[in-house]
C-alpha cells in the first residue's frame, strides 16, 4: 500500500491482503527489534560476562513497569484513533494524537525521575543480589534518563500504524535497530563502557528515531498531524485512552510482578545463574512472540476501523487470519524451544552451568507454545475493538489467575523445575479460558453479522461498539 493512501481503505480493500500489508512491516520491525535484543545480550555476555546477563535479566521487571505505562497510552490511544477514523470522526482523532503526546511526556518524566531517585531500592526489591546490583544499576541508570524518549517513540509508532502508515512505523523501528547494532559494540569494546554502553546505544537510537517520527507527523498534508490546539488534556479522551489501554497496562504490570516472583524463586532454588538462564530463554522465545505482536499491530487498525464502521464480516475475517498466522508463529517457538535449546544457549555463553540451566528450562517453558499465538491474538482483538474489560481479564488470566499461584506453589516441591513448569501450565490454562470467552463473543458477532446482511448496514452508520 502506498503511504499516500488514506485510512478509509481499511474498510474497503480485501482483508487478507490488507492484513499482510499492515502486519508484514510490523512483523519485520518487531523481529528486527527482538533480534537486536538477542544481539545486545550476546554483546553483553561476550563483552562483559555471564553475570552481566543475569544483571540485565533483573532489570526486566522495571522495564515491564515502564512498558506498562507506555502501552497504556500508546495502545489505548491508537485503538481509539482507529475507531474514530472508522466513524469518520477525524477531529477527535486529531485530539487523541495530541493527548497521546502530552500523556506520554508526563508519565515518562514522572516514572524516570522516581526510578532514578530510588534506583538501588527498586532493583533490590525486584531481586537484584549484591553480585548483580552493579550491572543492573549501571544499565537502568542510563535507560531511565531516556525514559521520556522511549515512551514517545513507542506511542508515536502506534499512531503511525493507526493512521495508515505501517511502513513508516516499520522504518522507525528498523532505524532504531540499525543504529543500536552499530553503537553497541563501539560503546562496549573500543570505548570500554561495558553494560552502560549498551544502555546508551539504546537511548541514542530511540532519540534519533523520535526525531524521524516527529518530522513525519508534522506534515500538514497528512490526515493526522501535529499542530497547535490539540495538546490540551481532554478528560473524556484520557478516560477512553486509559480504559482501552488498561489491558496492556495491567498485563505488563502483572508481568512485572510475576518476573519479580520468578527471580526470587530462581535465586532461592538455583542462584544468580538461574536468573541468567531465564533471561536468555526469554530473549530467544521473545523473537517468536514479537512475530505475533507485529501481527497484532497489523490487525489492530483494521479491526478497530471496521468495528467502528459496523462492518462485522470484515472484523471476523481479520480475526480468523490473525489467529491462523499467530498459531504458525507460536508453533515455530515450540519447535525451536524443544528441539534446539543447547544450540541457543551456546550463542550467548560458554559457561557450562548456564548452558545446563538453559537446556533444562527451555523445552519445558516452550512445551505449550503452540497455543499461545491464539491466546495473544484473541486478547489483542478484544483490546482493538474497545472491549476493555474482556481484554483486561484475558491479559491477567495468565499472569495472575494462573501463573502467580503456580509460581508460589510448584517451586516449593520441585525447585527450578517447578518454576519452568508453572509457566507451561499457565499457558495451557489461560488458552482454555480464552477459547471459552472467544466462543461466547463469536455468538454475538454472528447475530450482528446477520443483522448487517439483512439490513444492509452502511459503513458510516452509527452502531453499538460497546460490550
Amino acid at each position: 500500500m502506498s503511504e499516500q493512501k488514506t485510512p478509509t481503505e481499511l474498510g474497503t480493500r480485501p482483508v487478507g491482503k490488507l492484513l499482510l500489508e499492515y502486519a508484514l512491516p510490523a512483523i519485520i520491525a518487531m523481529t528486527a527489534s527482538s533480534l537486536y535484543n538477542l544481539v545486545d545480550s550476546i554483546f553483553i555476555g561476550q563483552g562483559v560476562g555471564a553475570m552481566a546477563i543475569s544483571g540485565l535479566a533483573v532489570t526486566h521487571p522495571i522495564m515491564n513497569v515502564s512498558a506498562a505505562f507506555g502501552a497504556m497510552v500508546g495502545v489505548g490511544g491508537s485503538a481509539m484513533i482507529s475507531l474514530k477514523l472508522g466513524q469518520r470522526d477525524n477531529k477527535t482523532a486529531q485530539l487523541i494524537l495530541g493527548n497521546i503526546v502530552v500523556l506520554n511526556t508526563i508519565l515518562g518524566l514522572i516514572l524516570g525521575i522516581l526510578c532514578l531517585t530510588f534506583m538501588k531500592e527498586v532493583l533490590a526489591f525486584f531481586g537484584a543480589t549484591p553480585g548483580l546490583m552493579p550491572y543492573a544499576y549501571d544499565y537502568m541508570s542510563v535507560i531511565m534518563w531516556g525514559n521520556v524518549i522511549t515512551h514517545l517513540y513507542m506511542g508515536l509508532n502506534s499512531v503511525l500504524r493507526s493512521a495508515g502508515h505501517p511502513r513508516k512505523a516499520m522504518g522507525a523501528t528498523m532505524f532504531t535497530v540499525i543504529i543500536n547494532c552499530i553503537l553497541d559494540p563501539i560503546f562496549i569494546w573500543p570505548l570500554g563502557m561495558g553494560i552502560k554502553g549498551a544502555a546508551l546505544a539504546t537511548v541514542i537510537s530511540q532519540a534519533l528515531a523520535l526525531v524521524y517520527q516527529l518530522k513525519m507527523l508534522s506534515n500538514r498534508d497528512e490526515l493526522l498531524h501535529l499542530h497547535r490546539g490539540i495538546y490540551r488534556i481532554r478528560t473524556h479522551i484520557v478516560k477512553g485512552i486509559l480504559s482501552i489501554g488498561m489491558s496492556p497496562f495491567l498485563m505488563n504490570l502483572a508481568a512485572c510482578m510475576v518476573s519479580t516472583l520468578v527471580n526470587q524463586a530462581l535465586i532461592h532454588h538455583g542462584g544468580d545463574m538461574a536468573i541468567g538462564a531465564y533471561g536468555i530463554i526469554n530473549r530467544v522465545v521473545f523473537i517468536f512472540i514479537m512475530f505475533i505482536i507485529g501481527l497484532n499491530q497489523g490487525m489492530q487498525p483494521i479491526v478497530g476501523y471496521n468495528y467502528g464502521a459496523c462492518q462485522y464480516h470484515r472484523v471476523m475475517q481479520t480475526l480468523k487470519y490473525t489467529i491462523i498466522w499467530a498459531t504458525c508463529f507460536s508453533t515455530l517457538s515450540f519447535i525451536v524451544g524443544t528441539l534446539l535449546p543447547e544450540q541457543c544457549a551456546h550463542m550467548f555463553t560458554d559457561d557450562a552451568e548456564l548452558i545446563r540451566l538453559i537446556v533444562e528450562g527451555m523445552p519445558i517453558i516452550c512445551i505449550c507454545h503452540v497455543l499461545i499465538g491464539f491466546q495473544i491474538a484473541t486478547t489483542n482483538f478484544f483490546q482493538s475493538i474497545g472491549m476493555a474489560s474482556k481484554a483486561v481479564f484475558l491479559s491477567l488470566s495468565r499472569q495472575l489467575t494462573f501463573l502467580l499461584p503456580l509460581i508460589i506453589i510448584l517451586p516449593r516441591f520441585f525447585g527450578t523445575m517447578g518454576v519452568w513448569w508453572s509457566m507451561a501450565c499457565s499457558d495451557l490454562l489461560s488458552t482454555l479460558t480464552t477459547a471459552v470467552m472467544l466462543g461466547m463473543q463469536m455468538k454475538k458477532f454472528k447475530k450482528l453479522l446477520a443483522q448487517e446482511q439483512t439490513a444492509q448496514v452502511e459503513p458510516v452508520a452509527q452502531c453499538p461498539t460497546n460490550e
